[in-house]
């Protein structure tokens, strides 16, 4: 084990692990080495140092890259393998994540297949998430589609007219060729330029609405120097102006200097007593955190929505997938919090991913015109990523239904692009959604 928990592979513990997984007998590779098969014994059960020549060496006979049998990578491996195995799939089958680290250290070539595999599925899902996202969000995307129908069908129609109609007048025969051959240039030009648009989205980060590009310009070098002229749209422009006065009139509600003095106490991690401290309002404390992110409030993020659940932030957290905006998974503890408003709610939340994160949700509720006024709703949800194993109690959420592979969730409006309707069930026998 390694000081944190999780399992860690000793150079000899592999040396073995290979050595058996080739049947070859101890002597015989030690004499191959030029070592006693003692000497072989004790590296084995890691009661002896190994230089890397020697590494090299064993490497060499063993068939196998001599990082492999080097100590330094297999805390990133097994994480990684692990991540592969929690992914839900969509089938009932279960890894055996107790033998992650015999598996690793016998079998690198599939372990390093496996990985290698999965990353690729999960850039794949993300690649299918981010063009599912773009058909049924993106407007140029819409348009240029529904140009490209309309311009075949028309198409479709004249060929038909020639074909079927009969004898037709040499002057009506002109008008349906000058129009066919008008349409079909209209669906080349269309059709042109709908694939370069689609080439486009190889281009990862690519921002689709002003807020993501307001997000996305927020962790630039230019959104941290304050430039709102480097955003592209007057939109995300004006959206970033407003943005920045926030954060300036947070800034100086709750300087840096007092917030890092309150971080000092010993029970600063609790954020409702260091509010309660600096008699401040609690939204305030999470918001300036999330900005600040101090000494153990390191990847912190931050959701906040309105009255109607629409998210007008959304500051991610590390490991934390956040989805478009307008869409998102109606189990966070974001929205619980709008039902009970001026009370915190703290849950521990598992991504599909078997990510773990604390998570601290806070609603208030204002009438900025006074009581002939709307009565404003504000939720505000701060995200801590979490170590160590998943509680019992931990809520399973996702970062949208259309994008969640999880398939029995009691939540779910929509199916999954990322799960096949054969794993979820027959027809029928699917969770129906229900409102929160």
């Amino acid at each position: 084990m390694n000081e944190r928990g999780g399992p860690h592979v000793l150079t000899g513990t592999r040396i073995r692990e290979r050595r058996l997984a080739l049947s070859r007998r101890q002597a015989d590779v030690a004499r191959s080495v030029g070592i006693s098969p003692a000497y072989l014994n004790l590296i084995e059960h890691n009661r002896r140092p190994v230089g890397q020549d020697l590494i090299t060496r064993l490497a060499e006979e063993l068939d196998v890259p001599p990082d492999e049998l080097s100590e330094g990578r297999e805390e990133v491996r097994i994480a990684a393998l692990r991540e592969a195995a929690v992914h839900p799939v969509g089938s009932n089958a279960a890894a055996e994540l107790e033998q992650v680290s015999e598996f690793l250290a016998r079998f690198p070539g599939w372990a390093a297949l496996l990985i290698a595999h999965a990353r690729r599925g999960g850039g794949l899902e993300r690649q299918l998430v981010d063009l599912s996202d773009r058909m049924t969000q993106d407007p140029y995307l819409l348009t240029t589609l529904h140009e490209v129908l309309s311009a075949v069908t028309s198409v479709r129609s004249t060929a038909a007219i020639l074909v079927e109609e009969g004898e037709i007048s040499a002057d009506w025969r002109q008008r349906f060729h000058a129009n066919l051959h008008q349409d079909s240039r209209r669906l080349s030009l269309t059709a042109q330029a709908l694939v370069t648009y689609l080439d486009s989205f190889e281009a990862e980060g690519t921002a689709a609405t002003p807020q993501e590009e307001v997000e996305a310009w927020l962790t630039s070098d230019e959104g941290r120097a304050g430039d709102v002229g480097a955003l592209a749209s007057d939109v995300a422009r004006a959206m970033a102006t407003d943005l920045q006065r926030g954060l300036t009139d947070d800034r100086s509600a709750l300087p840096d200097d007092v917030l890092g003095d309150a971080l000092l106490h010993p029970q600063a991690g609790d954020p409702v007593q260091l509010a309660a401290r600096l008699g401040r309002p609690l939204d305030l404390v999470l918001r300036r955190l999330a900005d600040l992110r101090p000494a153990g409030f390191e990847g912190a993020g931050l959701l906040i929505c309105d009255g109607s659940g629409v998210l007008t932030l959304r500051r991610a957290a590390a490991g934390f997938p956040l989805p478009r905006p307008g869409d998102s998974c109606a189990l966070w503890p974001l929205y619980h919090a709008l039902a009970v408003p001026q009370v915190a709610l703290e849950r521990m939340v598992v991504t599909p991913e078997g990510r773990l994160f604390r998570t601290l949700s806070f609603a208030t509720r204002s009438q900025p015109d006074g009581l002939a006024g709307p009565l404003l709703t504000r939720a505000v949800m701060l995200l801590l990523p979490a170590e160590g194993p998943v509680p019992p109690d931990a809520l399973p959420i996702g970062p949208a239904c259309r994008i969640c592979p999880r398939a029995a969730c009691p939540a779910r409006r929509e199916p999954s692009i990322l799960v096949s309707q054969a794993a979820e069930g027959p027809r029928g026998q699917n969770p129906r959604p229900t409102a929160l």
